[in-house]
């Protein structure tokens, strides 16, 4: 979903909500097209990701903790790459959390 957001207004509001529904120390795995997949998706356009630009979008409250590029084949046998990055929040609003 992270990469239909193709305006920066967007993906600042995406990270404010995510920064604020994770506690310090909380984990997130995103998983975008990759630097090296397709330009559009169901006719709409995308921003392409490798680990270090998504890092570099998500911020220094985030540490990236693993990546991997994936091969995707689509039911119409087409390949997509994927970039899937696993990122911890070392920071933020919610130091702890009441359930």
């Amino acid at each position: 979903m992270f990469h239909f957001l193709i305006e920066a207004k967007d993906r600042a509001a995406y990270l404010d909500q995510l920064k604020g529904s994770l506690v310090a120390g909380g984990d997130i795995i995103i998983a975008t097209f990759a630097s090296d997949g397709p330009e559009r998706c169901s006719g709409l356009p995308v921003v392409r990701y490798d680990a270090d630009d998504l890092h570099r979008e998500l911020g220094k409250d985030f540490a990236l903790m693993t990546s991997r590029k994936i091969l995707h084949k689509t039911p119409a046998g087409n390949d997509q790459w994927f970039t899937y990055c696993h990122f911890r929040l070392s920071g933020g609003a919610h130091d702890e959390r009441s359930v």
